[in-house]
């Protein structure tokens, strides 16, 4: 264990002049040796990001019991294995187990994504949802699932084009001057009221039982999600994910300034686009099989950091928390009011709401 603390997760066991610089900070690292890569992790991190990730997991496991039918708990395991009762196995493996796989997995890839447009922006409101690139990912699918017949896969990749076609649309308003964090989010927020109106002006127009269909999927919802999406969302998360991983050295690099990150040979444009091509991509993906679940991105981040104790970037415990938030939101969305099933996007919402006005009179404070 080392005493530093590090920009990177990963770089070269050999010596070499790209190696990321050991800033003493005081906190200790973990060292992992795989060839000749080195991972470096902040145990601090590793242990918050492992916590939240087990309690994900049992949060997820727990909700596969709870229902109109409910499970005993000494039969969930049996169930999962396919060894308990035919009922049993049904309904936890084939009416729970999808929704709880795909919970875990959007709100990893929401939280990883608030988190890197949050040190994009260097600012707490820097969520795709209040800067309007999750808009422009649900007005492409939007309008695909009401006036084509295009196939899912289509529909995730036109999600994916439309929030980067928003996210184009506001760095070229807001970089008129220099780009500017706080512009971002002031820019965001208009573009992203302006899809708003025309979302719900194709909602008006189109037929009676679409749009109905289209309005509850519009809100977030994880009721109707099928086992069809459940492969390619888990195959295009992975890889947003990864590359995601691979951007955060040069990301936090980018927290310190142009000036710094390009004496160290970050080539910040580039570096800018790849971060918000990534985390459109995580965004997008989840929006074209479950709809805008807003607030999971904004908060999953900050709570993170807090946790971690952490001012820079910190993708796994944001996106751990991120999971954990959405499983729990979903499960209180699915019992809380049975029969009912609600969207999951109402249930972050009212929480999220709750912790954007406090966000918002600690940032008038500051």
């Amino acid at each position: 264990m080392s005493n530093n603390s590090v920009i990177d997760l990963a770089q070269p066991a050999e010596h070499s002049l790209d190696q990321p610089i050991n800033v003493p900070t005081g906190r200790r690292e973990l060292r992992l040796r795989l060839g000749r890569w080195t991972w470096r992790v902040d145990r601090t991190t590793a242990l918050v990001a492992a916590l939240l990730a087990v309690a994900a997991l049992l949060t997820g496991f727990i909700s596969l019991a709870l229902g109109d039918i409910r499970v005993p708990f000494d039969q969930l395991l049996p169930a999962l294995l396919g060894n308990s009762e035919r009922r049993y196995e049904v309904v936890v493996r084939d009416w729970r187990l999808t929704r709880v796989i795909l919970a875990l997995v959007f709100g990893f890839a929401l939280g990883i994504s608030g988190a890197l447009f949050q040190s994009l922006t260097r600012n707490p409101l820097g969520s795709p949802d209040v800067i309007g690139f999750s808009s422009g990912a649900y007005t492409v699918a939007l309008a695909l699932m009401l006036f084509t017949t295009a196939s899912a896969a289509q529909i995730a990749v036109g999600s994916i084009l439309g929030g980067l076609l928003a996210a184009g649309l506001v760095f070229i308003i807001a970089s008129r001057e220099g780009t500017n964090g706080f512009r971002l989010i002031v820019v965001g927020i208009g573009v992203g009221a302006m899809l708003a109106s025309a979302n719900t002006f194709m909602l008006l127009a189109a037929q009676r039982q679409v749009a109905m269909s289209a309005a509850v999927w519009g809100s977030g919802s994880l009721n109707s999600v099928s086992n069809t999406v459940l492969g390619p969302s888990l195959v295009g998360i992975a890889l947003f994910s990864v590359a995601a991983i691979f951007l955060q050295r040069q990301a936090r690099i980018l927290e310190c300034g142009d000036a710094l990150a390009t004496s160290l040979g970050v080539s910040t444009r580039v570096l800018r686009a790849a971060m918000v091509i990534v985390g459109v991509g995580l965004v997008a993906v989840t929006t074209a099989a479950a709809g805008p679940i807003a607030f999971v991105a904004l908060v999953a981040p900050q709570i993170a950091a807090r946790l971690t104790r952490r001012a820079e970037l910190d993708l796994l415990p944001a996106g751990c928390l991120g999971a954990l938030l959405l499983v729990l939101a979903d499960t209180v969305a699915r019992v809380a009011f049975m029969p009912i099933q609600l969207p999951v996007g109402i249930v972050t919402v009212c929480l999220g709401g709750v912790y954007l006005i406090w966000l918002l009179v600690r940032e008038s404070r500051s």
